[in-house]
Formats: structure tokens, C-alpha cells, sequence
């Protein structure tokens, strides 16, 4: 039996000091709709949208679990820009397995990023990152719809293992999982002992991460019926917020 640890959810009123005090937060899906005043029919529009991800052609460990797009954003109070298509790029230093790669994935859907719910969902979360650094205002994001599924029998949410982003602020939405078990998050200080271990179940159960303060990884996935590993899959919403410039720049 696979023993599930439930998110340790906590307010819209008590994130802040929550991400201050530990570094990280997790909200339920009702509360997640409330901070970036959109709805479920809003996501339910987006959801079609991970059943056309490319496969990702740079898995290092010779793996075809993870599909997934990308595309990159600046956001600055209610203006929102989407930027010309650019390669995802990180360091070695946050990235050992697949650093120093310049990544040129296939660009969001203008069906998901010019929908009118999507601009707000990132300026609301630039506004919650402005008031944990005031100094900053503009935030340079990349979003990544990322589906893992158990085609090789094993899916990888973190193939590189526990890491840093090299950005201020990380938001994971769990989209849906389907048919799987094992995909745990676990978060740990970068300094520290303390950690915490918990499975995200709820769609549109959203995460929040203080790059500079945590690392974080989700362990693999496998099929709750080894008969049909091709349909099941973990799909997440990733969008990482950084000051000052995109990684590479």
C-alpha cells in the first residue's frame, strides 16, 4: 500500500508569513482560485492543452516520460507581455544534468496564453512576489506545462534530483494525475535540517517556493496498472519568477 502524507494547507491570509517563516507554502485549489482571481472553468478551458505537448527531445538519461512547452513572460504590476520565443537555459550550478543546454521547446498555445484569465494568474503572482521583495516590481517569468507520464514504466517529475531554480520565486500548480502513484513532493531548507514530504492529489493544488531559501524535488511516478503505463501521467503548470533578467541573459 502506497501511504499518501496530505499538503499542509494553509490560508490566503497566513501565505505571506508562511513563505517568509519556512520558505514555501501550499494552497487548496479554492484558495489557489482566489489568489489569482480565476476559476475552475478557467482551467478546465486549459486543460486540453497538455494532450498536445511535444515530447522533451533533451532528456539526458535517454528517458520519453516527460513531454512538455514553454514560453516566456515579463510581468510588471497589470502588464503583461509575452516575449519572442526563447531557449530555456540554467546553469550547472541549479541544473547538473541538463545545465549549459540552451533548450528551444515548442511555445504555449495561444489558446492558454492569450486567453484573459492568463494574464491575470501571472500578475497576480508578480504581485505576491513584489510584496515578499518590494525592491522589485519586474518579474521576468518562463512558464512550462510539463506532462510525466509512465511510457518507459517509470516517469520522472525531477529527473536532475533535489534542486534550486536559480530564480526568486517558483509556482507549481498540479494540473491532474491520472492513474499513478508515487509523485511526492518534498521540500528542504538550503541551509538547514528541516524538510517536509507530502503528495499533491487536488487538481489546481498550488505550491509556492522560495528559490533562494529551498530546494525541492517530486519523486517518480509509476502506473497504478502496470497494463496501461502509456495512460498514466502527472501533469503540472510550472512558472518560475526571476528579477531582473531571464536566466542566460
Amino acid at each position: 500500500m502506497t501511504i499518501q502524507i496530505s499538503p499542509p494547507f494553509i490560508t490566503n491570509q497566513t501565505l505571506a508569513v508562511a513563505l517568509k517563516t519556512t520558505g514555501y507554502a501550499v494552497l487548496h485549489p479554492a484558495s489557489a482560485f482566489e489568489l489569482l482571481s480565476c476559476t475552475s472553468q478557467d482551467a478546465a478551458a486549459w486543460l486540453p492543452s497538455w494532450n498536445d505537448l511535444p515530447p522533451d527531445a533533451y532528456l539526458k538519461d535517454g528517458g520519453h516520460y516527460r513531454r512538455r512547452r514553454h514560453s516566456c513572460f515579463v510581468v510588471n504590476g497589470l502588464d503583461v507581455q509575452q516575449t519572442s520565443h526563447r531557449a530555456h537555459w540554467q546553469p550547472l550550478e541549479y541544473n547538473a544534468l541538463h545545465g549549459g543546454m540552451q533548450r528551444m521547446f515548442e511555445p504555449m498555445s495561444a489558446h492558454v496564453a492569450q486567453s484573459p484569465a492568463w494574464p491575470t494568474l501571472l500578475s497576480k503572482l508578480g504581485d505576491l512576489c513584489t510584496a515578499l521583495k518590494p525592491e522589485t516590481t519586474k518579474w521576468f517569468v518562463e512558464a512550462h506545462q510539463f506532462r510525466i507520464d509512465t511510457t518507459d514504466g517509470i516517469g520522472r517529475p525531477t529527473p536532475e534530483g533535489a534542486h534550486r531554480d536559480g530564480v526568486d520565486f517558483v509556482a507549481v500548480l498540479l494540473v491532474q494525475r491520472h492513474g499513478i502513484k508515487g509523485g511526492e513532493t518534498r521540500v528542504f531548507e538550503v541551509n538547514g535540517p528541516a524538510g517536509q514530504r507530502f503528495t499533491m492529489t487536488e487538481p489546481w493544488t498550488l505550491l509556492l517556493l522560495d528559490d533562494e531559501r529551498v530546494i525541492h524535488e517530486s519523486t517518480p511516478i509509476q502506473p497504478l496498472d502496470a497494463e496501461s503505463s502509456s495512460m498514466s501521467y502527472r501533469d503540472t503548470l510550472v512558472l518560475t519568477f526571476r528579477a531582473k533578467a531571464f536566466q542566460g541573459d
